[in-house]
């Protein structure tokens, strides 16, 4: 693939991305809103989730509807197919290959879509607390 940017082009691009999207520091706050207490981005946690508790084996993923391929909202770029097609497929495959991983070490998972946060994000909170609460009673 060809890159169309300069150097300092590529490097001003890149340095604009942030690792903490906004929809993760939205979900974030309102669950520390709501006294629940967590870590982000924990590095020792296979696929690095967004949101971690690991006392109660809980982990959440905060998925864009773009990177992620939402079956409802995403969309295929219609410029340079192959390498789209290669990079989404890949980030597909990763996310199950996690999703995988936890339910197999008896984890609690949950995966967020971006348009679920943005619509209903009082129903999403809600739906991530009964979770939370829900490990917690397993884990008694």
């Amino acid at each position: 693939m060809t890159d169309n940017h300069t150097v300092s082009q590529r490097r001003k691009n890149m340095q604009a991305i942030k690792s903490i999207s906004k929809l993760e520091e939205i979900v974030a706050k309102e669950l520390w809103r709501n006294g629940i207490r967590y870590r982000r981005n924990v590095k020792t946690l296979f696929g690095k989730p967004d949101i971690a508790i690991k006392k109660y084996k809980i982990v959440i993923f905060i998925d864009s509807c773009f990177w992620h391929c939402c079956p409802i909202h995403g969309n295929m770029p219609k410029s340079n197919l192959d390498y789209w097609e290669n990079k989404l497929t890949r980030n597909k495959k990763r996310d199950e290959e996690v999703t995988s991983y936890y339910i197999e070490q008896g984890w609690h998972i949950l995966r967020i879509w971006e348009h679920e946060v943005k619509k209903e994000l009082d129903l999403t909170i809600q739906k991530i607390i009964r979770e939370i609460c829900n490990a917690k009673e397993q884990n008694k």
